[in-house]
């Protein structure tokens, strides 16, 4: 199968409310030979306000943003039309599931296209990033990698990649950084094959829910407090509302836990540290053999028998699974309740909202394929506001002049109502990005940076600008 290395830069850090301002991507084999390539850039869409350190990492100035011919919503059909011509495939970053995969569902979502394009029609999904921290968890000698101020192993690809021999002198270019893991996804794959193996077994749900349920016991490992943590554990349940699958971490004794009420035992899994962990099986994680259990100073004192046998008690007790899966079930009731007491805006609703049925799908497609004239009209065919909310912002973006001036107005002011806001919103806004202008201005005149004070003054005049377009509305 062949793989898709894609990787974003952005306005910022918000898949909900950034915007992708550069894509690049390359298609290869299954021996990583590039068979194809797609690079393409931007400009900035009507209503966003870039965050200024954004822009300084990815080295994008604003006359990139304003001087590129290609829209936002161009860039994404021809990424789309790409990606849909390379399919099937594997879509990995580092990072990506995240991050860019993240930007990649919302931008299709608000520019009424299929989200799951990475995951369905036979297409899956891969992370080097977590690849890479289980590689090196197993195999500690296959990368070098920097160590932090803690003595930790840092993981950042634009640290790692240099010191592993990969060419990366220009990080936070879309192209070089997909070019760097895909370097990186060569050395796993050459100096920690059985984990690179590991990994192509669960890079869809059904791949890990397979395996979690047929093998007796496994290796897992989560990222936190900035170090790779093994566990081995065995399958309990899936979870009633997310369905990840829910291990019991073997470290412990399932029998001190069968007997107990359902209070105590609700009780004894919300202490630290866990005895059930969930295997997030659209994160893809890395499932190793349960024989590596010795690598880790607490399961190597039990032994792998010892190991084996709890095992067996879980598989065995069908009543704890029953039991954990209730408590689970209401303690996602209690979030549940409270998540629906909070103002969700439209853009936030990709998972909240509800799918298209088949006769928006119609609708939606229908507008994919007409001309902007004819899209008005296709627009007020969608019954779900959301999307014909961002039907209509999409016509303010990409064809102002065919709109009707009432309607191009309600847009506009409700645009500058976001962006011109004091308060401390979800969204970036004007007042905002000029606060963190001073910080940083502050920063590089402490530093004698001429060059990057001088970018800052770029970005403050362009930040004038969005501000002149939208304060009269």
């Amino acid at each position: 199968m062949n793989y898709v290395f894609y990787d974003f830069e952005t306005t910022g850090r918000s898949s909900t409310w950034d915007q992708i301002i550069q894509v690049g991507a390359v298609l290869v084999n299954d021996t990583f030979d590039i068979l194809d390539r797609f690079e393409a850039r931007c400009s900035l869409k009507p209503g966003i306000v870039p965050e200024p350190g954004a822009l300084l990492v990815n080295k994008t100035t604003p006359d990139m943003l304003k001087k590129t011919n290609l829209s936002h919503f161009g860039m994404v059909q021809l990424m789309k039309e790409t990606f849909e011509k390379w399919s099937p495939a594997i879509f990995i970053g580092y990072n990506s599931l995240s991050f860019d995969e993240e930007f990649l569902r919302k931008t299709f979502f608000k520019s009424l296209t299929d989200v799951y394009l990475t995951n369905t029609n036979g297409n899956k999904r891969g992370d080097v990033l977590g690849l890479v921290r289980s590689a090196h968890l197993y195999y500690p000698d296959c990368l070098k990698t920097p160590i932090s101020e803690k003595g930790n192993a840092v993981f950042k690809l634009d640290q790692i990649a240099s010191m592993n021999g990969i060419s990366h002198d220009n990080a936070h270019d879309a192209m070089e950084d997909v070019l760097a893991t895909l370097g990186m996804a060569k050395i796993i794959a050459n100096k920690a094959p059985s984990v690179w193996k590991a990994s192509l077994m669960t890079m869809s749900k059904q791949d890990v829910g397979n395996i979690v349920q047929r093998e007796k016991l496994f290796c897992i490992n989560e990222y936190f407090y900035g170090k790779a943590r093994p566990f081995v554990v065995s399958f309990v349940c899936n979870h009633p509302v997310y369905n990840w699958p829910q291990c019991f971490d073997l470290k412990n004794d399932p029998q001190d836990y069968f007997n107990m009420d359902m209070s105590s035992l609700k009780a004894a899994m919300k202490k630290s540290p866990k005895i059930m962990r969930s295997v997030k099986d659209n994160k893809h994680p890395i499932i190793m053999n349960p024989n590596y259990a010795t690598n880790f100073d607490t399961y190597k004192q039990l032994g792998i028998k010892k190991l084996n046998e709890r095992a067996e008690k879980i598989n065995n007790n069908e009543e704890f699974g029953k039991k954990v899966s209730a408590i689970l079930q209401e303690e996602a009731q209690e979030r549940q309740d409270l998540d629906s007491q909070l103002d969700v805006q439209a853009e936030e609703s990709i998972y909240s909202g509800g799918f298209p049925d088949d006769k928006l799908k119609i609708v939606l497609k229908e507008f994919q394929k007409s001309e902007w004239k004819d899209r008005l009209v296709i627009a007020d065919k969608m019954k779900d506001e959301r999307y014909n909310y961002f039907a209509k912002r999409l016509m303010y973006e990409e064809a102002p002049d065919l709109m009707p001036k009432d309607l191009y107005n309600e847009i506009h002011r409700g645009i500058a109502k976001r962006i011109l806001s004091t308060n401390d919103e979800k969204w970036n806004t004007i007042p905002k990005a000029y606060n963190e202008l001073d910080t940083l201005r502050a920063k590089y005149e402490e530093d004698g940076d001429a060059e990057r004070l001088s970018i800052t003054n770029d970005i403050n005049s362009f930040l004038e600008e969005i501000e002149k377009i939208y304060q009269d509305a």
